[in-house]
């Protein structure tokens, strides 16, 4: 069974079209990454999913329950969407002693909780002396009381520091190797690479790819860029390029060739021969920010 499905799903606010019939065949298991250009649709997708808002037209399932039904199935789910709110008066530990007896779920659950977002030591402190960091781990932490199937996060990173940011990747990783599945949002697309299996891309409303992140990669043709001391040498070592077999382009003096990392020595020894010394030589293996701007068109910023 799949944890999300959709087919068609649209919603338009007026003349404007956010999400444009998108169909989704999510997996259970495993850490899927939500990626996108800046207003391409994933929130106002997510919010759909989240039984907040009413599709326009489509349809679609969450854990095997129509999401026009949003009661059959939100018990089984954790979301964390922009920030929620909190007691500010109440330490971290409180509030969510609060939410758990709001909701039914298992208090002794807390410790353990506050122990994986790496709150153990400052659930003791109010909520209103929390860092942004902190706040958002709380917010994790929250969205993980209900012990969720589905976990669904926008943004989860945002306002943590460079070691946050690896601990909740890790955590991520730890949720999805145990069978739940992981629905991430993120802007730090090297973040969504290292922690997820699948990646859905959108943009203008609509799915530009959506399978396994290798899948992903794969497309994405690795580059090596090399730059002759002399720059007079450039066209030749074009010519050398050409001759090999192997697309480039002139890039600030250097060619950008299409081209496997193994050639780089290859290319290196060509040069030599061709008495071209290199004044830099190095590959650049595919990864998501490339794949991303390759298919988004989306150079203007690295946000999602």
């Amino acid at each position: 069974m799949a944890s999300i499905r959709t087919a068609g799903l649209t919603k338009d606010f007026g003349d404007l079209r956010a999400v444009n019939e998108i169909d989704l065949d999510l997996p259970e298991g495993g850490v899927a990454g939500f990626v996108g250009p800046n207003g391409a649709g994933k929130s106002t997708t997510i919010r759909m999913l989240l039984g907040l808002i009413t599709p326009t037209t489509g349809d679609g399932e969450v854990l095997g329950h129509p999401i026009d039904r949003p009661d059959a199935y939100l018990h089984r789910i954790g979301a964390l969407i922009e920030a929620p709110a909190f007691y500010p008066t109440l330490t971290g530990a409180a509030n969510l002693q609060v939410f758990a007896r709001l909701g039914g779920h298992d208090r002794s659950r807390i410790p353990g909780l506050l122990d994986v977002v790496g709150l153990s030591d400052r659930g003791d402190d109010r909520y209103k002396n929390y860092s942004l960091g902190m706040k958002q781990r709380l917010g994790i932490a929250l969205a993980l009381l209900p012990d969720p199937d589905l976990l669904i996060l926008d943004e989860p990173t945002n306002g943590l520091d460079p070691q946050g940011i690896v601990e909740i990747r890790s955590l991520l990783m730890q949720l999805g190797a145990r069978g739940k599945t992981v629905f991430v949002s993120s802007h730090l697309l090297a973040e969504i690479q290292a922690a997820c299996d699948s990646i859905v891309m959108i943009d203008h409303g609509g799915v530009v790819f959506s399978g396994t992140m290798a899948d992903l990669l794969a497309r994405n043709s690795p580059t090596i860029r090399a730059a002759a001391e002399n720059l007079s040498d450039t066209a030749r070592l074009s010519e050398l390029v050409a001759a090999a077999g192997y697309a480039s382009t002139r890039v600030n003096g250097a060619i950008e060739i299409v081209a496997p990392a193994h050639w780089t020595a290859d290319l290196n020894r060509l040069a030599w021969h061709a008495g071209i010394t290199l004044g830099e030589l190095q590959a650049t293996s595919a990864d998501l920010e490339q794949a991303f701007f390759a298919m988004t068109g989306d150079h203007s910023t690295r946000t999602s």
